[in-house]
């Protein structure tokens, strides 16, 4: 079993009379963490709401209702809650009981949790995000010297904890992934009209990684409207597919002021929705990846130490850029990624005039292991 750095963040919390919600992709793990937070001698109920019945027990019941059910019970575990409607006012009639018992709740799309919780339950509710597998976790089940072995490998097939812990199953598990479940929440929900185009829209994502996007050329390559590839972006970050970094601009008439890029959160799913496993000698995207796995890492590893850094890209019309900007109490740090170092990059000189005093890394297959 390898342990997940959320674990101690969240035994932190338990009984404090607060609902946990645990969010992020199918299939990372939550079930599983969820499980290691149980105690044999309590007393736990577990409610699988991808089972329908499951479902009926706490969908849209009143305050008394939901008391009866969860007070006898020590802890009580909803997997999956995205599937019950109305679950941010459920949650937060949960909350509002302050109960003895422990609730703990995952889900694996924002859809309804992370959009309904925070506002009506400021106080009662805390929430966590769990990703694939980070180095820093396999490293402590392996070594440092393992995980930098096994890089070629990872920038392949990713960290999802099924591909990590039976690596000849990771070509299958990916496309199963990709194929069943990617988009599993995405399609329940009331808005998506056309399936296959979101299917081709994740596909041209995976295809611009590192490039930044633009949602109009996205309309005219797919042949939909503007909004529509905007709202289809937006469900694929809910339900933890893709993630999105802006353009970082205060000072310059020439930065750009609204450009995106879209990463995302595990390189094997992007390769499987790709459908290419082929090795890195073999490749012309290998710097795509490299970027793309390790800002990725720099995401779990900011997560998990309450590092609260907005992250950023910078590009000024005449092209001059800077892959990530990381902005964090006011300090300003810089990075960019190469996976084959030419030569050495410099700091942008209109960056370094604008932002004085920013710093500049450069991150390698050599130097990675600190910045994640």
């Amino acid at each position: 079993m390898i342990e997940r750095q959320l674990q101690e963040t969240l035994i932190q919390y338990l009984n404090r009379k607060k609902v946990i919600v645990l969010l992020g992709a199918r299939q990372v793990g939550k079930t599983t963490l969820m499980e290691m937070l149980a105690h044999d001698d309590k007393n736990i109920l577990l409610l699988n709401c991808d089972n329908f019945d499951d479902v009926l027990l706490i969908e849209e019941k009143t305050s008394t209702e939901l008391h009866a059910l969860l007070s006898p019970y020590d802890m009580v575990f909803i997997d999956e809650a995205q599937r019950v409607k109305n679950i941010g006012l459920t949650l937060k009639k949960i909350g509002d009981l302050k109960l003895n018992t422990q609730v703990i709740v995952t889900g694996s799309s924002s859809l309804d949790l992370a959009n309904d919780i925070n506002e009506p339950a400021t106080g009662r509710i805390i929430d966590f995000y769990l990703y694939p597998f980070s180095l820093r976790e396999l490293a402590t089940s392996t070594s440092e010297r393992e995980e930098k072995r096994m890089l070629n490998q990872r920038l392949i097939y990713g960290m999802y904890p099924e591909v990590v812990t039976h690596p000849n199953d990771a070509k299958r598990t990916l496309m199963t992934l990709a194929n069943n479940y990617l988009y599993k929440d995405i399609l329940s929900y009331k808005g998506i009209k056309k399936p296959d185009m979101l299917q081709k829209l994740t596909r041209a994502l995976a295809l611009q990684v590192g490039s930044e996007v633009s949602y109009n050329e996205l309309s005219n390559l797919l042949g939909i409207d503007k909004e529509t590839v905007e709202n289809y972006i937006g469900l694929l970050e809910k339900c933890f597919v893709v993630f999105r970094l802006d353009s970082f601009s205060n000072n310059l008439r020439t930065e750009i002021k609204k450009g995106k890029k879209i990463y995302f959160y595990d390189n094997g799913i992007r390769n499987a929705v790709l459908s290419n496993f082929a090795p890195l000698e073999l490749r012309n995207d290998t710097g795509a990846l490299w970027e793309n796995f390790i800002i990725s890492e720099r995401i779990k590893h900011n997560a998990y130490t309450d590092s609260y850094a907005q992250l950023y890209f910078w590009r000024t019309h005449t092209q001059k850029e800077i892959d990530l900007v990381e902005v964090e109490d006011g300090q300003i740090h810089t990075f960019e990624f190469k996976w084959n170092l030419k030569r050495m990059p410099q700091m942008p000189s209109a960056f370094r005039d604008a932002y004085p005093n920013s710093s500049f890394s450069v991150i390698t297959p050599d130097n990675y292991w600190e910045f994640v």
